[in-house]
């Protein structure tokens, strides 16, 4: 895997959406990693991982003091994401998909901390008249207005993995987008569905390499890194 291959520069991670279908493979994936010293995940609630290298804050992301000590590090990574069945008060839809990660952002950019990297979602667009691109376009401006070394932000198409919560018309998708991918070709190649786990994997490369400057990554660039 290319992830060993390359000169590891984040020591200590952060992650926040840990539970979450790509941050529940990227936490994974960073732990696998004996050279990462320590990864600190901010969770809502506990998660069934043990790890000697993890550490785990039961925060209130309503309240900066319960999680603002613990966001110094090399790297954030911002998997932190709801839907409207969890959250169909738009109120707290942009809470969670907005005001949470943009606040940890700042404390972050704040302490110094090297890189940011974000997942956010193919079509993001502060200007859209839908509402879930909207929040995520809101988010890659206010994120890239930050004193970050590196911003990386990832855009993947539909994703495709096993949830712990049952959504069966996700699943109806994701099983007609395995069968149309093949002829999504050249530029359309950015729709074709994207495995969870790959996206994971990009982003542990991605902050190995320790690139400056802002990079947005959509679906079909996601692939080529791994």
């Amino acid at each position: 895997m290319l992830i060993f291959a390359i000169g590891i520069t984040v020591k200590r991670a952060i992650i926040i959406g840990a539970s979450g279908l790509i941050g529940s493979h990227l936490i994974r994936t960073l732990l696998a990693d004996k050279r990462v010293e320590e990864v600190v995940a901010l969770v809502r609630k506990p998660l069934e991982l043990t790890s000697p290298r993890l550490s785990q804050h039961v925060v209130d992301f309503d309240n900066e003091q319960t999680y603002s000590n613990f966001v110094f590090g090399d790297a954030l990574f911002c998997c932190l994401g709801t839907t409207k069945s969890k959250s169909p008060d738009p109120a707290m839809y942009r809470k969670v998909d907005l005001e949470y990660p943009l606040a940890v952002a700042r404390i972050a950019s704040a302490n110094q901390v090297a890189q940011f990297h974000l997942i956010s979602a193919l079509g993001a667009d502060s200007q859209s008249l839908i509402f879930y691109s909207r929040l995520k376009g809101e988010l890659e401006t206010g994120v890239k207005k930050l004193n970050f070394k590196g911003i990386y932000i990832y855009q993947p198409s539909l994703l495709d993995g096993s949830r712990a919560e049952a959504r069966p018309m996700e699943k109806i998708g994701i099983a007609v987008m395995r069968v149309i991918n093949p002829i999504l070709v050249g530029p359309l190649s950015k729709y074709r569905s994207i495995k969870a786990e790959t996206v994971a994997k990009a982003m542990a490369i991605t902050a190995h390499k320790n690139l400056d400057g802002v990079y947005v990554y959509p679906s079909d660039k996601i692939k080529e890194i791994i």
